[in-house]
């Protein structure tokens, strides 16, 4: 693996070091970042709820705001649709806990994955008219290609509203209320970020905002703010990018997240082992509550956790936030076997491919999980298929600088279904079609990895954000890097390096590959560093190497301290006099 670290422009740091109190390298990774404007930094160091922009800048929103006043006035019957995964998840329970609040009772359906298969498909769409005949009929984080059953609902008189984020493949627009920044129909490349739970924020924001126009009382019982907990969950767990809006959404959403009040979601909170006093951070949404969600659509009825974050019943919150573990835990044990077959399979010729692709008797419902697991191990695209009758059905994962859309695109007509986003796509494919569609995969991405200059997709590089000596460590740094926060898709958290540290004897072996061991600083107190996964082994005691590592506070039985996780060790290398290290 290569380090490689490139200076900063020592006046642009100076100058933001200068005008916002920064330590340098802090003030260096915002410079990197691109943020070399002194008004730009701040606002990142600093969001607030009020650089919000203005939620009818997205194409058709205020017409969608508009319907559903007339909704609420009238009393209408409403059926809402969301995909099963948790952005749609937390996109259905936003919309029918805001219409319940104005006396609504909209039916929530959410698509059982095994019968009724992905998005707004026929089986569901029966589903919802066996049940009734709403007047007005919501799509949620699906709907944008399903121009059928779009007309389908719509000859029955019914009215449509789409509020999704993946991309369009159809050449028509469907007969609805499409609000979507990705789609060629009603592009806005400046919301395009945005995932479905975040959309659906902008939609309430915007139904608010006309109420309030019109002095209607209701709304100004509403604190939108108290949304933003299943906005943050959204949007973490959909691998959304966290800038923009997205970022400011997510960083307040934390923070109503651990003082939420939806019964259901402080149940999942505590079912997920997270402490009361703790913050809480995109990790535990990603790692800990995330999956438990996702766990019900891909093994049984994902209408369960819409359930609990709705019930007001904390008995019932408890079970149902249980029952979820427990499915996480099927979840868990049926993935590690699928990844362990899946890597036999890949393993023999990795090298020579550009993507890789398993395919198996697997559950197509877990497939996605393995497959990003297998692509962060190769550092390539990957796709894990299962199989199911003459269909191969699965997920893939891509890499920073590819768009998996644009990769799938000319193939498009030759799967039975695909679909969302540059980093995570869905696909269906006949059995007899899987080989050709591999190969088909791997020139494919070799030729967009060429065309971007990428470089070889099988060498692995690790970007160090800033040297530092061990005098830098202090927690006005851990409090700074805490500002840059919340760390994701998009906001990676920086890598610092630290150079020429002597290993202590006494480090701890744990779990396996695991291990811990602490560095005595200047100051004579210690740095605490953790080392998750590392087949590498634990350094020697007694020899010098440079770490790679994050920081970050880390809170533990209501002490919170410095601590460092370890990504990455070398031996100790000279350090270069000046400009670019790649080694």
């Amino acid at each position: 693996m290569k380090w490689i670290h490139t200076e900063s422009d020592v006046q642009l740091v100076h100058e933001l070091q200068d005008a916002l109190a920064l330590l340098p390298p802090i003030a260096s990774v915002l410079v990197k970042m691109g943020y070399t404007d002194v008004e730009r930094a701040e606002r990142f160091l600093s969001p607030k709820l009020s650089y919000v922009t203005d939620p009818f800048l997205i194409p058709n929103l205020e017409t969608a705001a508009e319907r559903i006043m007339r909704a609420i006035d009238e009393q209408e019957t409403v059926s809402v649709v969301g995909d099963y995964d948790v952005d749609g998840v937390t996109a259905v329970t936003l919309l029918v806990c805001f219409l319940r609040r104005f006396g609504l009772r909209p039916h929530y359906f959410v698509p059982r994955r095994k019968d009724e298969g992905y998005g707004l498909s026929t089986a569901i769409v029966d589903r919802v008219l066996t049940r009734e005949r709403p007047a007005l009929f919501f799509a949620l984080d699906c709907g944008t290609n399903a121009n059928e059953q779009v007309e389908r609902l719509r000859s029955r008189g019914i009215d449509v509203v789409i509020v999704d984020h993946h991309r369009s493949k159809t050449a028509e627009a469907p007969d609805a209320v499409l609000v979507n920044p990705n789609s060629a129909f009603s592009a806005a490349p400046d919301f395009s970020p945005m995932c479905t739970a975040g959309l659906m924020f902008k939609v309430l924001h915007g139904v608010l905002k006309i109420m309030r126009s019109r002095r209607d009382p209701r709304s100004f019982d509403i604190i939108l703010r108290e949304y933003l907990d299943l906005v943050a969950l959204g949007t973490i767990t959909d691998i959304s990018p966290l800038v923009g809006e997205n970022r400011t959404m997510v960083r307040f959403g934390l923070r109503q997240m651990k003082n939420t009040k939806r019964k259901g979601l402080r149940a999942l909170i505590s079912a997920s082992n997270i402490a009361d006093t703790a913050d809480i951070l995109p990790v535990d949404v990603s790692h800990r509550i995330g999956p438990r969600i996702n766990a019900s659509g891909r093994l049984a009825d994902a209408a369960l956790p819409v359930e609990m974050f709705l019930c007001e019943n904390e008995k019932r919150c408890a079970d149902l936030a249980r029952e979820l573990s427990e499915m996480n835990r099927d979840r868990q044990e049926i993935e590690r076997g699928i990844y362990d077959e899946a890597l036999a399979q890949i393993e023999a010729d990795v090298q020579h491919r550009n993507a890789l692709l398993a395919c198996g008797e697997w559950h197509p419902g877990v497939v996605g999980i393995v497959a990003g697991k297998l692509s962060r191990h190769f550092n390539r695209p990957c796709v894990v298929l299962g199989i199911e009758g003459n269909l191969a059905k699965g997920s893939g994962r891509g890499v920073p600088g590819l768009n998996l859309i644009d990769v799938l695109r000319p193939y498009g007509d030759e799967l039975d279904s695909w679909g969302g986003h540059p980093m995570a796509v869905g696909i269906s494919v006949d059995v007899n079609k899987v080989a050709e569609f591999r190969e088909y995969l791997d020139r494919a991405v070799g030729e967009a990895l060429a065309k971007a200059g990428t470089g070889d997709a099988n060498e692995r590089t690790l970007d160090i954000a800033e040297w530092l000596s061990p005098e830098d460590i202090t927690a006005e740094l851990f409090d700074q890097i805490e500002q840059l926060s919340p760390f994701g898709e998009g906001n990676q958290e920086p890598v610092f390096g630290i150079r020429n540290i002597v290993m202590p004897s006494g480090a701890i072996v744990f779990g396996g590959d695991n291990f811990r061991f602490q560095i005595l600083l200047p100051n004579f107190s210690r740095l605490g560093v953790v080392a998750w996964h590392k087949p590498e082994g634990v350094p020697a005691a007694g020899t010098r190497v440079d770490l790679a590592v994050r920081l970050s506070w880390n809170n533990y039985n209501g002490r919170k301290y410095q601590q460092a996780e370890l990504v990455a060790w070398r031996p100790a290398v000279p350090e270069p006099s000046a400009g670019t290290e790649s080694r």
